[in-house]
């Protein structure tokens, strides 16, 4: 499946070097790790794919977001609105030392009033926003979930957007010698052995809870594979 034209057209300055770039900035001031780590990101995951699915005057739910690269990069590109009175896209995970680099860098972009971030774990009660979020946000989280809790992260991810808002899934490969490759990955930065569940299994999920499949896609970046899906809410969601 393919999206519109102007959903999909690239978005200026989110080339990977480009990219890269902006987060090395971003995260200059980051324990040297996590500095090397969101710094060569752009070049693994393909974040110039998903930002033409988020519009500069929408607000974003990032569920999962780590350091906060991804609404970092957004935010450093002028594509977050601020809300008035209001802290505008937000981003939680479960690690404090990944908030802790999250808060960092936003402080280091002047981003208050566009991003927040929350230390807070996936099964409490995720931030809200009245009338719903424009765009959530999952991206290489679900393969990190328990999976007997995915079809609810995914339930939770849809409840919080409002009708008519974009639920932006993305997460690895779960076939090909690929897949092993990320598994070898988050053994070693994670210390997991992390269980995929297929593409094809989201989808079912997405059209049970009543969302629209607008976007697949499959993408490669060295020897990481990556699954794309896009959803419109078309309803509420019990």
């Amino acid at each position: 499946m393919k999206a519109d034209a102007a959903e999909s057209s690239p978005v200026s300055g989110t080339s990977a070097p480009e990219l890269s770039r902006r987060a090395k900035r971003l995260f200059a001031d980051a324990p040297i790790l996590a500095r090397l780590l969101q710094t060569y990101r752009p070049y693994i995951c393909p974040f110039e794919v998903l930002m033409p699915w988020v519009r500069p005057d929408q607000v974003v739910l990032d569920v999962g977001c780590g350091c906060g690269l991804w609404l970092g990069l957004l935010a450093d590109l002028g594509r977050l609105t601020k809300l008035e009175g209001g802290a505008g896209s937000v981003g939680f995970d479960s690690s404090a030392g990944a908030i802790a680099a999250a808060e960092s860098m936003r402080r280091a972009g002047g981003f208050e009033g566009a991003v927040s971030f929350i230390h807070l774990d996936v099964r409490l009660d995720w931030p809200a926003l009245a009338g719903g979020f424009d765009v959530v946000s999952i991206i290489d989280v679900m393969h990190h979930v328990p999976m007997d809790a995915r079809r609810e992260v995914l339930r939770l991810c849809a409840a919080r957007a409002r009708i008519g808002g974009t639920i932006v899934y993305k997460d690895m490969m779960d076939r090909s010698w690929r897949a092993w490759m990320n598994r070898l990955h988050d053994l070693v930065l994670a210390r997991q052995w992390i269980r995929y569940t297929p593409a094809a299994e989201i989808e079912r999920w997405a059209a049970e809870l009543g969302l629209k499949l607008v976007h697949a896609s499959h993408h490669r970046r060295w020897w990481y594979g990556h699954d794309l899906r896009v959803f419109v809410k078309e309803r509420e969601i019990g």
